[in-house]
């Protein structure tokens, strides 16, 4: 059967293709959304840390023979620890300033992990082999679905909507952002709000390296890997609104699923469709589709 010319197999296959890739935009844009829209900061180190967490599986494979399941709970956790210590040591000071002092210092920190690793494993990437738990493939009868990428997209969208419900509908979610609009009465109530700060910075981060682990198995492991994707994912956040965790999660599937199809109609431009998307909102909404106009 075919749709427009087009084989209707090739057209789901593609389909397929931009789901997996619209979650890893959505866990990379819901991590910089939580952390914009709690702490007002823009974290351009989110590639390098999706990278780093990436890297982590690939290492604990290869060095200490953790299997995937293992790194899938390790990873977000190091990299979540090392968010604390970026938090506590030097974002900490720049919250009363203007953003560019956070988004240059970010993008410093981005400089230096990828040349870190850059330097000890080269810009060649190096491959990580799926689970054996995962291998394999469903049968659909019109198509075949690898069981790996069911699985990315499952657990992206649970990461997401569990994300999602803390924040907005839970007494914990409150407490974040009543601290992050008024922290002094939050904190007549006797909450920690630096704690509360902090541990926003490394649950924010985690994200983005449990959607590096989600990913090795994918894409080869590489240090460029995050600023290849970073600026994709910053284009989604603008489009779903700065902050806006429902918005984050809604654009990147979606704009997963709209550069997939692109590249079966018009293959030329599925490298450049979210942008065109992005200037097209601007001029209609430039709070994004899910902001709040101010």
């Amino acid at each position: 059967m075919d749709i427009f010319g087009i084989p209707l197999q090739a057209m789901l296959s593609q389909l397929l293709l931009g789901l997996v890739n619209g979650s890893f935009y959505a866990m990379l844009s819901l991590g910089l959304a939580v952390i914009f829209g709690l702490l007002n900061v823009i974290n351009f180190a989110h590639g390098a840390l999706y990278m780093m967490g990436a890297f982590l599986a690939w290492m604990g494979l290869n060095y200490f023979e953790l299997g995937y399941w293992q790194t899938l709970l390790l990873a977000p956790l190091i990299v979540g620890l090392f968010g604390v210590v970026i938090e506590k040591t030097m974002l900490r000071w720049l919250y009363k300033l203007d953003h560019l002092y956070g988004l240059l210092l970010t993008f410093g920190l981005t400089l230096m992990l990828e040349g870190l690793f850059r330097s000890f494993y080269g810009v060649s990437g190096q491959p990580y082999s799926t689970p054996e738990a995962l291998s394999g493939a469903f049968n659909l009868g019109f198509m075949i679905m690898p069981k790996y990428r069911a699985w990315v997209v499952a657990a992206s969208l649970t990461a997401c909507l569990a994300t999602w419900y803390v924040i907005e509908k839970t007494r914990l979610g409150a407490y974040l952002r009543a601290g992050t609009e008024n922290p002094k009465l939050v904190e007549a109530f006797g909450i920690n709000v630096p704690m509360m700060v902090t541990l926003t910075y490394g649950f924010g981060v985690a994200l983005a390296a449990l959607a590096g682990v989600l990913a090795a198995p994918v894409t080869q492991v590489s240090p460029l890997m995050g600023s290849n994707l970073i600026i994709v994912v910053f284009a989604v956040v603008v489009i779903g609104g700065m902050g806006s965790i429902m918005g984050a999660i809604v654009t990147g599937l979606g704009l997963g699923v709209v550069e997939g199809l692109t590249r079966v109609f018009y293959p030329e431009l599925s490298s450049t469709v979210v942008f065109i998307i992005m200037a097209i909102v601007l001029m209609l909404r430039p709070a994004g589709l899910f902001g709040k106009e101010k």
